[in-house]
């Protein structure tokens, strides 16, 4: 993993785009139309559609949500996806009572389910039998998220599972190593801090916005023409 970087510069990316475009210089193996890239919502979204777009592949999401710790919403006790899947943090979820957190549980599925429909509309999801499917979001810190969307394309039976983040914490990529096939992370800087400190310009992204750039991605005439630099926002 390469974590140099231009010190003049105070982030690693100036954006997502300029991250999914870095992603994609690492992943030419991969390119071709079989290759399916599944964006994590929403800060994945931007990142995978410039992978896509260079690989020549398909964009489509994953949705996944964390199970945040009470009063700490960024502490990730675990997290869940779509077909029933849920990954736990046993250092963190040994801490909360189990009845709050299948009320945490059932919150989060609720809202994963309300994402889907806001995304995806009246297309079913794709088909992940037998295909080379790279997960894709705009960084890991706990890596809570990325590990349920690994279990969840296994569980969907894709042959090739790549996971592809443009910066993460070193233990963190170790875990996923074991669980996908692949692992492309140009920069693992210790101490990590928030993710938000690779980036430059770091903003939030809203669920029309990341219709848009989906309809866009499926050729979908209706898609308007918001600017897609403009992108950005976090996972949860």
């Amino acid at each position: 993993m390469n974590m140099s970087f231009d010190r003049r510069r105070k982030s690693l990316y100036r954006d997502r785009i300029e991250a999914g475009r870095r992603l994609a210089a690492d992943l030419g193996a991969y390119a071709g139309p079989g290759t399916l890239v599944l964006a994590l919502p929403r800060g994945g979204v931007p990142v995978g559609l410039e992978i896509a777009r260079a690989l020549g592949a398909s964009l489509d999401v994953l949705l996944v949500r964390k199970l945040g710790f009470p009063g700490r919403a960024e502490v990730a006790a675990g997290a869940i996806a779509s077909g029933g899947v849920r990954v736990l943090n046993p250092e963190v979820a040994v801490l909360l009572d189990p009845r709050h957190l299948d009320r945490v549980e059932e919150r989060e599925r609720q809202e994963l389910a309300r994402r889907e429909r806001a995304y995806r509309g009246d297309r079913p999801p794709p088909s992940l039998a037998q295909r080379t499917v790279i997960l894709v979001d705009d960084g890991m810190a706990t890596g809570a998220t990325m590990r349920a969307a690994v279990k969840a394309a296994r569980a969907m039976r894709a042959r090739t599972i790549v996971v592809a983040v443009p910066v993460a914490p070193p233990d963190r990529l170790e875990a996923l190593h074991r669980a996908a096939d692949a692992v492309v992370c140009p920069y693992a800087p210790t101490p990590f801090g928030a993710l938000s400190l690779w980036y430059e310009d770091f903003p939030q992204l809203a669920d029309e916005t990341v219709r848009e750039l989906l309809m866009r991605a499926w050729g979908d005439p209706a898609a308007g023409p918001a600017e897609v630099a403009c992108a950005g926002g976090s996972t949860s």
